[in-house]
C-alpha cells in the first residue's frame, strides 16, 4: 500500500514541478501560445486533483498506526495544491488584463496621460475647496459682525 502512495508522491512532485514552471511562463507569452499553455496547466491541475484523491484513498487503506504520517504528508500536498491554484489564478488574471488591454488598445502612455489628468483635476479640486473654505470663513465673520452691530444698536436705542 505505501509503495502505491510513494509512487503517487513521485507523480505529484513531477506534475507540480511542471505546473510551477508553466505558471511562471504564462505572463511572458502572448497569443495562441499563451492560451494553449493556460489550457494545458488547467488540465494538469485536474490531474493533480485526481492524484490527490487516489492518495487519499490509499491513506485510508494504510494500517492505523502508520496512517498519521501519511495523513500529514497528504495534508501538506493539498496545501501545495491550493498554492498552485492561487498562483495559476493570479497568472490568469494577469493574462486576462493583457488580453483586455490588447482588445481596448490600452497602453502604458494612455495610463500615464490618465494619471496626469487625474493629478491635475485633484489639484484643481483642492484649490476650489480652499476658496470655498475661505468664502465660508468670510461669511461667518460677516455674520458675527452684523450680530455685534445689531446688539450694539439695540443697546444704543434702548439707552437713548
Amino acid at each position: 500500500m505505501s509503495s502505491d502512495f510513494e509512487a503517487y508522491e513521485q507523480d505529484f512532485g513531477t506534475l507540480t514541478a511542471e505546473i510551477t514552471n508553466k505558471i511562471g511562463r504564462i505572463p511572458k507569452l502572448a497569443g495562441e501560445e499563451k492560451t494553449q499553455l493556460v489550457l494545458n496547466v488547467d488540465k494538469q491541475l485536474e490531474e493533480v486533483r485526481e492524484l490527490l484523491e487516489q492518495m487519499d484513498l490509499e491513506v485510508r487503506e494504510i494500517p492505523i498506526q502508520s496512517r498519521g504520517m501519511y495523513n500529514s504528508r497528504l495534508k501538506s500536498y493539498k496545501q501545495e495544491m491550493e498554492k498552485l491554484e492561487k498562483d495559476f489564478k493570479r497568472s490568469r488574471i494577469a493574462y486576462s488584463d493583457e488580453v483586455r488591454n490588447e482588445l481596448l488598445g490600452d497602453d502604458g502612455s494612455s495610463s500615464e496621460s490618465q494619471r496626469a489628468h487625474l493629478l491635475d483635476n485633484t489639484e484643481r479640486l483642492e484649490r476650489s475647496s480652499r476658496r470655498l473654505e475661505a468664502g465660508y470663513q468670510i461669511a461667518v465673520e460677516t455674520d458675527l459682525c452684523i450680530m455685534c452691530h445689531v446688539q450694539i444698536r439695540g443697546r444704543w436705542s434702548l439707552t437713548s
